[in-house]
């Protein structure tokens, strides 16, 4: 596809910047928000925004032990639609989205997020829209395990 950018830098597309999608994918490892942040660095960016999703210890008043994240076959190329739609933001130098499957425990990363920009607003802008997307749009289903042995689906992530 002619517009989409590609990891060597940003890309013109009908007379626009195309931000660098320097990572786009669910994976099965450890997801690093710092090494994304490093990934999308720029020397023509003024902000680095993060966003670190993490397993929290609870739910609904209740212990959480450990999660399990399923992904339908078709979550790669979801969140790589969700990526190159904020990407041809104006502004926007590079970005980087992550969301783990797998068994994780409380304090694993689940998704992880970073957008390099021209300015902290289109930055913290997008690193927000990216999570509200994610979890709109990418079917990746959450299965709980609870501290009193209960366990529990939840719909999207």
């Amino acid at each position: 596809m002619a517009d989409r950018a590609d990891m060597s830098g940003t890309t013109e597309s009908g007379g626009r910047t195309i931000a660098r999608v320097v990572r786009a994918e669910v994976v099965l490892g450890r997801v690093s928000v710092p090494g994304l942040a490093a990934a999308v660095e720029d020397r023509a960016a003024g902000a680095v925004v993060t966003f670190d999703g993490v397993v929290r210890d609870h739910d609904g008043g209740r212990d959480v032990s450990e999660i399990t994240y399923s992904a339908h076959p078709v979550a790669g190329e979801v969140i790589a639609r969700i990526a190159g739609d904020i990407a041809g933001r104006p502004g926007l130098r590079a970005l980087a989205v992550v969301h783990r499957v797998g068994d994780l425990e409380v304090g694993d990363t689940a998704l992880g997020v970073a957008v390099s920009a021209d300015h902290r607003a289109p930055a913290f802008e997008a690193v927000g829209d990216i999570v509200e997307e994610v979890k709109k749009r990418l079917p990746v289903w959450k299965h709980q395990l609870f501290a009193d042995g209960t366990r529990e689906w939840s719909g999207c992530a």
